[in-house]
């Protein structure tokens, strides 16, 4: 679609097709059919052609062709797949909705609801309005992967659309044409691979490289010409060798060469930081035999005609990509140190290696292929369950990038299950693939029996067991160092809502002090006076308005005044003013404490709504505050400590004592018998015969920090301890 030219036309579904050259290229795509469909299919197919034609009448493409000839190659990529006849369709038609008058019913009406379905998830949302090209793109990714989830058709047909692009992309300016190789990178090609299409993949990929990186494409493609007649020698050697052993030793099989793919070679360049002479590799085998165990058969025979590399050998066939593929990779040591990679694998792995998904249409009697199938639905279903839980279309695309990106780890359950996870996920994403309940509650794991932190980043084999909560509580550190798309959503997805409920709760409290201000009962303000409030002032509902005056979009002052103009509303009893508000330290994240001073239950306090953060608590005499509160006097209101607390606090104390051993013991052992916690412990860089450590502790309250500021003092060695209350 993206290569085209539009040009609109002037005819309607009257105009038939009328170029020579649109029927060879149909006659050419209709002898393809015949080989696997009905007659009657291909005549629904036939009529689909030339309304699609009538409805392209007029329009051509950048290169001067008719645009028929773009849904023809489409529904001929396709073909290949021995698609059913309703996505043979759904390609021809795939552009009329979005370059025509041709409307969804429409086609329903001609070709059947199903037809219809696909064609409306290929195409664009290009009646929308949105705030950038981005947003755009990222909303059509979105609608297309949702689509695909519903019917994995929808995404094939869009892989053939964009390889038929890519091969006409030389007739596009410039800019456009790396915006698309790009695009055709980071997501199509992507996409292809996780399905299971290498063949689709492959070509995505080198031509997406031609076209972003043309002069890096044209210098290794040059290379590689250049090393194929030096190397032709080793290689035909290396071949004939594989040919005459393995029937030597009674196996059967087909072997031929392959040179690496020119992408695959760069991406080694620049992940390794190697030049060209340094990838010697460049060079593979395909061996195809007849079963499993004949798999493992060839594998000895190899390893005994070439010692093979070290820790490059891996078994895809006992534990498959999540994409389905199966093969036994070796790499060995070929005639005069050339290292050579070889694949192993039988015909029906060869098959979903080359078509993947496609398969399920190509060789629909091959039991493989239900656990491939298997795999996909899962997949797609953990789109769904990614668009459940994101509302922002570029988040959504974001995470599904994320994805699919190549590379996993095999992990084990307790249980032994093998669970396929992105390289570089931890124990919180392996948490959220058992279940997102689990990930919500998890609190510590053990990685291959032994206590790890949640951070640590599994390997292959790792055994894993996650430690849960009662209740759910996730970290938003955790956001800093998952790897999956399904952890990452659903992390941000718990902490979005968990700070709405809070902002909520602070919203209301904020919103009753300030009507008690103007004299007004909380209690008096009717619905019908809030009903109003929330229409005047563009919101969804009540809540909506609390959440913002927790979150300081809203000021409470504001919203009371507006109230009570709404209703009159019974004045309090001779009141003017309200109490202040109070925090008892476990509201989360809707109320924060001020990292400048460190407050704690007993210190004087004053509260300020900070845009987008909520409620930050200060001490009085706080330094970072006293311009603002001379200033602004308006943003700032009276807050108070409630007397049943529901957290320890973190504060910052110094002690300086003579530089003796054991010192640091003793201090740690003071703290601990006054009931508290050391979060963290430093010390100066330069030591003498005093020295000054620096402990965050946690405490109740002034009392309970009292009281192990005096334990401290009563260590002989200490000669002076003092509270931090600024960062340093």
């Amino acid at each position: 679609m993206e290569a085209a030219s539009r040009i609109p036309k002037t005819g309607g579904l009257s105009h038939p097709p009328s170029s020579a050259v649109l029927s060879v290229d149909f006659e050419r795509f209709r002898k393809a059919l015949t080989g696997y469909l009905r007659p009657e299919d291909i005549g629904r197919i036939e009529a689909a052609y030339h309304f699609s034609a009538a409805a392209h009448a007029g329009q051509t493409r950048i290169s001067g062709e008719p645009y028929i000839t773009h849904p023809v190659a489409v529904a001929e990529i396709l073909s290949a797949w021995h698609l059913d006849p309703q996505a043979l369709m759904a390609a021809l038609l795939h552009d009329v909705m979005e370059d025509t008058g041709i409307t969804k019913e429409q086609i329903a009406t001609s070709f059947g609801k199903t037809t219809a379905e696909l064609v409306d998830g290929v195409s664009k949302l290009d009646k929308i309005e949105f705030q950038s090209h981005q947003d755009a793109q990222a909303e059509n990714f979105r609608k297309m992967l949702l689509a695909m989830a519903r019917d994995v058709r929808v995404i094939l047909i869009k892989l053939a659309d964009r390889t038929h692009n890519m091969r006409t992309l030389d007739c596009v300016r410039q800019e456009k044409r790396k915006r698309i190789a790009r695009e055709t990178l980071e997501i199509y090609a992507p996409i292809a691979n996780r399905l299971g299409l290498n063949n689709i993949y492959r070509e995505l990929q080198e031509s997406a490289f031609r076209h972003l990186y043309p002069l890096r494409h044209a210098v290794i493609d040059k290379a590689v010409r250049s090393a194929r007649g030096h190397r032709r020698e080793v290689v035909g050697k290396i071949l004939e060798s594989i040919k005459r052993r393995l029937p030597e030793n009674g196996i059967a099989a087909e072997v031929y060469g392959r040179e690496k793919h020119l992408y695959g070679i760069y991406r080694k360049m620049v992940q390794r930081h190697l030049s060209f002479s340094q990838v010697l590799d460049i060079y593979g085998f395909r061996v195809i035999v007849k079963d499993v165990p004949t798999c493992y058969l060839a594998l000895g025979t190899l390893h005994a005609l070439y010692k093979p590399v070290p820790g490059k050998f891996k078994d895809y066939i006992a534990i498959p990509k999540a994409n389905g593929y199966q093969s036994l990779h070796t790499t060995l040591i070929g005639p005069y140190g050339t290292p050579v990679e070889v694949q192993i694998r039988t015909a029906e792995m060869h098959h979903i290696a080359e078509s993947g998904v496609a398969s399920h249409w190509l060789y629909k009697e091959d039991d493989a292929l239900s656990e491939l199938q298997r795999k996909t639905h899962n997949w797609l279903q953990s789109l769904l369950e990614l668009q459940n839980t994101t509302g922002d279309s570029a988040e959504f695309l974001e995470h599904v990038k994320i994805d699919l990106f190549p590379g996993e780890v095999y992990v084990f359950t307790p249980k032994g299950k093998i669970m396929a996870m992105p390289r570089g996920s931890t124990a919180v994403d392996f948490a959220y693939a058992v279940h997102t309940d689990v990930g919500h509650r998890c609190v510590a794991c053990r990685i291959n029996y032994e206590l790890m932190p949640l951070r640590t980043e599994l390997k292959n084999g790792d055994q894993v067991e996650i430690i849960t909560a009662t209740h759910p509580n996730p970290n938003p550190a955790w956001l800093s160092y998952v790897r999956s798309g399904k952890a990452r959503s659903q992390i941000r997805h718990f902490l979005k809502n968990m700070q709405q409920q809070e902002s909520a709760a602070l919203g209301e409290k904020l919103l009753a002090k300030g009507l008690e201000e103007i004299g007004v009962k909380p209690a008096s303000v009717d619905t019908a006076a809030w009903d109003r409030m929330v229409r005047e002032a563009g919101a969804k509902s009540r809540r909506e308005i609390l959440e913002d005056i927790g979150l300081g979009k809203r000021l409470a002052a504001v919203v009371a005044r507006r109230l009570v103009s709404c209703e009159d509303a019974a004045p309090l009893d001779g009141r003017s003013g309200g109490g202040a508000v109070v925090i008892r330290g476990s509201e989360g994240m809707a109320v924060q404490f001020g990292k400048c001073c460190r407050p704690i239950p007993g210190d004087p306090i004053v509260g300020s709504i900070k845009k987008g953060q909520g409620l930050i608590i200060h001490t009085h005499d706080c330094h970072s505050i006293r311009k603002s509160r001379r200033s602004e006097p308006d943003k700032w209101i009276d807050v108070e400590w409630d007397p049943e607390r529901g957290r320890l606090f973190e504060v910052r104390i110094a002690v300086h004592a003579q530089n003796r051993r054991g010192v640091l013991a003793k201090v740690a052992a003071a703290i601990s018998d006054a009931g508290s916690n050391i979060e963290n412990v430093s010390m100066d860089d330069e030591r003498g015969i005093y020295t000054s450590i620096y402990f965050n502790v946690q405490v109740g309250d002034r009392i309970h920090l009292a009281r192990v500021m005096r334990a401290i003092r009563h260590i002989p060695e200490v000669v002076r301890i003092n509270r931090v209350k600024t960062d340093t």
